[in-house]
């Protein structure tokens, strides 16, 4: 089923989104100030989960049914339900776990109401009404599929370097050695053609800093669609390009490169052969 995605639709799913994720980032907060510590462990003993991580997923799930009960859901910590209204739902209730965990403040509630589309990303899924919600800055990115991008109720644009040479560029790392692995063989075949990196260590958060252009680009190995979906709207929105290792690829858990079209292109060119077809 594919739905009407009329302006007041869409409208409608960034506001829940929004409230929802405000409400989530309230509880995280609490949570820290009371020293929430790791409750468990992912792909590797440095893969964590929090308590938060757990309970700002159910409040959101929860808001959202409140909601849209017949929307489906897809979110990080294990929430599923199916969707008979060609809505479904991901999120990610903590992006960026192991800084809040530490008290760094760069990890953010991600909420992205997606449709079916086999053509945008790797899993097949496109957003079209997104919100990411970093609580220690306040920063609320909204966007909403051609409306265009916002911070706090302002518009806000892709920087366009002229090189590469010139560009600040994030990226990510994994949790298994293997990973990394791979990702500081790309990262050393890019390191020398750019004006700096950084690793802020969120992906969603990477993601909008290229939307508001605090970040020239952006590309990181292995992240999953909870990371991307609601952000790369955000960035999309914003004038951003978004796309795999090859200009016909589309970007997702193998390569994701997000910035100015022509950024794209120049770090396209740098990651060729340093990353693998699948992972």
């Amino acid at each position: 089923m594919t739905p009407d995605l009329s302006p007041a639709l869409l409208t409608s799913l960034t506001n829940i989104a929004e409230a929802a994720a405000r409400e989530a980032a309230a509880e995280i907060m609490r949570l820290k100030a009371e020293g929430v510590g790791v409750a468990d462990t992912k792909s590797s003993s440095v893969d964590i989960v929090t308590e938060a991580d757990r309970r700002a997923e159910q409040m959101i799930v929860d808001a959202i049914r409140r909601e849209r009960p017949n929307d489906g859901v897809f979110a990080e910590e294990g929430h599923a339900h199916e969707s008979t209204t060609g809505i479904t739902w991901v999120i990610d209730p903590i992006d960026g776990t192991v800084n809040y965990l530490y008290g760094i403040g760069a990890f953010c509630v991600s909420i992205a109401a997606t449709v079916a589309d086999e053509h945008a990303y790797e899993d097949g899924r496109r957003a079209v009404a997104a919100v990411v919600f970093n609580p220690t800055t306040g920063e609320m990115f909204r966007a909403s599929e051609g409306g265009g991008a916002t911070l706090n109720g302002q518009a806000i644009g892709v920087s366009k370097p002229e090189t590469l040479a010139a560009s600040l560029i994030a990226t990510g790392f994994g949790y298994t050695s293997e990973r990394r692995t791979m990702q500081a063989a790309a990262l050393s075949a890019l390191i020398a053609h750019v004006r700096d990196i950084r690793r802020i260590g969120s992906a969603a958060y990477d993601l909008c800093l290229v939307a508001k252009g605090s970040l020239d680009g952006y590309y990181e190995i292995g992240i999953q669609p909870w990371d991307w979906a609601a952000a790369a709207l955000v960035a999309t929105e914003a004038g951003a390009l978004t796309r795999g290792i090859t200009p016909e690829a589309p970007a997702g858990t193998t390569l994701f490169i997000a910035g100015a079209p022509e950024t794209v292109e120049r770090l396209q060119g740098k990651l060729a052969g340093h990353v693998p077809t699948q992972l």
